[in-house]
């Protein structure tokens, strides 16, 4: 599933037009990404939470090489599901699996 997808089915179910339900997920995504940025988590109850963890600078290898290489210490976003979030997959996958 695409953005464009994710436009098209909440604007299909909320009646907004496809221009303000794009506005709303733009808007929704930069938000995070700039919580992010400023170093602050987000928690979307029933759904899940997004944090920044630092990775410490190491020596990885290049896989196609072999050659040893640093790398510096970074932040990289995560994304944990909530418990909610996960049992309604699990519910969705196991009917569609009885169903098939």
């Amino acid at each position: 599933m695409t953005k464009a997808d994710i436009v098209e089915r909440v604007a299909d179910g909320t009646g907004l037009t496809k221009l303000e339900t794009e506005a709303i997920v733009e808007g929704f995504l930069n938000t995070v990404i700039q919580s992010l940025r400023d170093g602050n988590g987000i928690e979307i109850r029933g759904f899940g939470s997004y944090r920044v963890k630092k990775k410490n600078s190491r020596y990885a290898r290049n896989p196609r090489t072999g050659e040893k290489v640093f790398v510096d210490e970074h932040y990289v976003p995560t994304f944990k599901f909530s418990k909610d979030f996960k049992s309604a997959v699990d519910k969705g996958m196991k009917l569609k699996e009885s169903n098939s």
